[in-house]
């Protein structure tokens, strides 16, 4: 046998022993895969707390990756932190309200219906109509969150946050006037007590406003008795406009009487 024909034959050995030897490898290795599976498989379900470390470190992993990729995170639960509700989901009554609430003061449907169904479910316990609480909530803030008056109103309802400090502490502290529904809650409680203190709903309105002591109220209580009528009518399934013909009188100032606010938790 000549020296190149030894030569080749060899190369060709030493190519399918390596061939051979890379799938041994390759095939051990996919055994030992499938072997680490069926034990992780194993261990989690023996012991559930490895499974929640696991997705711990996972998620950790995923949101590391998203910073990396898109220069931000995101935050898997913030569409369940949303104050919104699909209208189609409400009741009649409770969507052609959040609808008609929606057009109006031209904010999304989805929050108003939130609102809306809050209302219904705190007139439960306040024994408060709650298209009297949406009407007092439509006048202060317009179903604006953030809204702040001059003398430290905050929130949907403007509630005087200084001074009903207390009712927020179950809500975590006073940053809370600032979530729509911990504000909805604490100032429908807070409308509650100056209706039982004033005995009407129109004494208990001037006296929610700061006017208890005082003749004029700068027309609010009438601003919120009208559009709590127009609700009301709503909800019973009428067509209401949206603007009333005649002009409403301007909201009180409320640095009018603020001590009348103050009242027992």
């Amino acid at each position: 046998m000549t020296a190149s024909k030894k030569f080749t034959q060899g190369l060709r050995t030493f190519a399918s022993d390596v061939a051979q030897g890379f799938f041994e490898i390759t095939h051990n290795g996919f055994a030992l895969v499938g072997l680490a599976v069926i034990f992780a498989v194993i261990a989690l379900s023996v012991r559930p707390e490895l499974r929640q470390v696991g997705e711990i470190e996972l998620f950790s992993w995923l949101k590391t990756r998203q910073i990396a990729l898109t220069g931000w995170s995101s935050e898997i639960d913030a569409s369940d932190r949303a104050t919104a509700i699909n209208p189609q989901d409400l009741p009649r009554q409770q969507a052609a309200v959040a609808y008609w609430l929606s057009k109006k003061y031209r904010v999304a449907p989805e929050p108003i219906s939130a609102l809306v169904t809050e209302a219904y479910e705190i007139s439960r316990h306040t024994k408060l109509d709650p298209t009297l609480i949406l009407a007092v909530m439509a006048v202060e803030s317009g179903f604006n969150p953030f809204a702040q008056s001059p003398v430290g109103a905050q929130g949907l309802m403007q509630v005087m946050t200084q001074i009903h400090s207390e009712k927020y502490e179950s809500f975590g502290g006073k940053f809370a006037a600032f979530d729509p529904l911990s504000n909805l809650r604490v100032g429908a409680r807070v409308l509650q007590e100056c209706i039982s203190r004033a005995g009407s709903i129109e004494g208990g309105l001037r006296s929610y406003v700061g006017a208890a002591n005082v003749e004029d109220d700068s027309g609010y209580t009438g601003k919120v008795m009208a559009e709590h009528a127009r609700l009301q009518l709503v909800a019973k399934g009428l067509n209401v406009p949206l603007n009333p013909a005649a002009p409403m009188p301007a909201k009180a100032d409320r640095s009018v009487d603020k001590l009348a606010l103050l009242s027992p938790s």
